[in-house]
């Protein structure tokens, strides 16, 4: 015989889990809450929202805040549908609560659309209210006396809702202000006017208009701090000395060498000049005893020539100096 003790047991275990499951797809607690709020959903809305994966809660208290706040245009059917194209229901109702308390022109499509490109549109209407402060890093600039300078600028921004969708982040912002930065103290014609009057360079980078295309509206750029640098212009200078003595040695050189094959090339054509002297002689006696057997020479014309030759050797010997010779003076 089956032993009936633990049968009403178990029909309350299966009676609470039924009302477990009942009221977890049927949230009535939470369909009281928004009734006494004021939020006209139904329990059927409710369970399907169940159905649909979409989780009550989060759908009603933001209906529940937008009506608070008075966002009457709000519907429940485009917090499920940016619930389900994976967006932050949250901080979107946040947002447009915000938004409007401030003032500020945020409709439903643009915060969803501003929540679905991956940016945080609470933040953004925030920092729409309370500006953000960004610091710029070290900013390294030459002045045109050749003077290094190192800024620091701080760069007030306030969100551009409009912009925030396509529109650059800071990082853009921080590059467009060291860029303005650069200009400005590569403009000014001495270091020493850019540390007299630092406002300058706001004053010009601001009048470049840096946020355009960009999520951010810059209200103002103040200089932190500046730091003089490195002589540039001076490092530059010893360099191109040193370049112009590289070049210049490089041209003496090449002069050098060629000269030395000048020289080459004029002591070979030398050789190549009494080489054929020496030929020319060698064919002196051989002329000369043609000459005689054919008859064109006799032998007066021979002495004759003789002697012309020795008048001119003792006409040469007289004509060099006669060198020094301090060991023996000389005899009057």
């Amino acid at each position: 015989m089956m032993d009936l003790s633990y049968f009403p047991l178990v029909i309350a275990g299966a009676v609470v889990l039924l009302l477990a499951i009942f009221f977890y797809y049927v949230p009535f607690l939470l369909w009281i809450s928004a009734k006494v709020s004021g939020v006209n959903i139904s329990l059927l809305q409710l369970f399907l929202m169940r159905i649909r994966k979409v989780p009550p809660y989060i759908i009603t208290q933001a209906m529940i805040e937008a009506h608070k706040a008075g966002l009457k245009t709000l519907t429940r059917d485009e917090l499920e549908a940016h619930y389900l194209a994976g967006g932050h229901v949250e901080k979107v109702v946040h947002a447009l609560v915000s938004a409007s308390k401030a003032n500020i022109e945020l409709t439903f499509q643009m915060a969803t659309a501003i929540d679905l490109a991956g940016r945080d549109v609470f933040e953004a209407v925030q920092m729409s209210v309370n500006p953000k402060v960004i610091n710029t890093p070290p900013v390294t600039a030459v002045a045109k006396d050749g003077i290094q300078l190192i800024a620091k600028a701080r760069v007030t921004v306030r969100a551009n809702i409009k912009q925030l969708v396509g529109g650059a982040g800071e990082e853009t912002v921080l590059a467009r202000v060291g860029e303005g930065i650069v200009s400005s103290i590569g403009s000014s014609e001495s270091h020493k006017s850019v540390l007299e009057n630092p406002d300058s360079i706001s004053k010009l980078v601001l009048r470049k208009g840096l946020d355009a295309g960009t999520a951010f509206e810059i209200l103002s750029i103040d200089i932190a701090d500046i730091d003089i640098g490195k002589n540039i212009g001076a490092y530059l200078q010893m360099d191109q000395a040193q370049a112009d003595k590289n070049i210049a040695q490089a041209k003496a050189e090449e002069r050098r060498a060629m000269a030395v094959a000048l020289e080459q090339e004029m002591k070979a054509k030398a050789q190549e000049a009494r080489a054929k002297v020496i030929e020319a002689e060698a064919e002196v006696p051989k002329a000369m005893a043609d000459a005689f057997r054919t008859g064109n020479l006799g032998v007066m014309d021979y002495y004759r020539m003789k002697n012309i030759e020795a008048d001119t050797t003792m006409r040469e010997a007289i004509a060099k100096p006669i060198p020094a010779n301090p060991s023996k003076p000389l005899k009057d």
